[in-house]
């Protein structure tokens, strides 16, 4: 699931090297922050959240496929400040 998201959203930012995914397992629980730089979070959120909700909803298919629960947030990685969780972008899918 992780390598999905990451070939996804390297195909959408213009700062590949800035895109990280942290894959935190629990026993029936995957969540993946996914990390980009300030400049391309609006690429990856959309307009109205809607690149990030299909992003979210084809990786429900493939976590569905494994039995398993899958939680995406999307972080903002500016240079040098702390990074945050954009609060809006918390979803999950069961």
């Amino acid at each position: 699931m992780e390598e999905l998201v990451r070939k996804i959203t390297q195909a959408l930012v213009d700062r590949l090297e800035k895109v990280t995914i942290k894959n935190i397992e629990g026993q029936r629980t995957t969540i993946l922050e996914l990390r980009v730089a300030k400049e391309d979070l609006g690429k990856v959120i959309g307009k109205r959240g809607r690149t990030v909700d299909y992003l979210r909803t084809i990786l429900q298919a493939v976590s569905g496929k494994y039995d398993r629960r899958a939680v995406l947030n999307v972080v903002e990685d500016p240079d040098g400040g702390d990074s945050h969780v954009a609060g809006s972008l918390n979803h999950k899918f069961r």
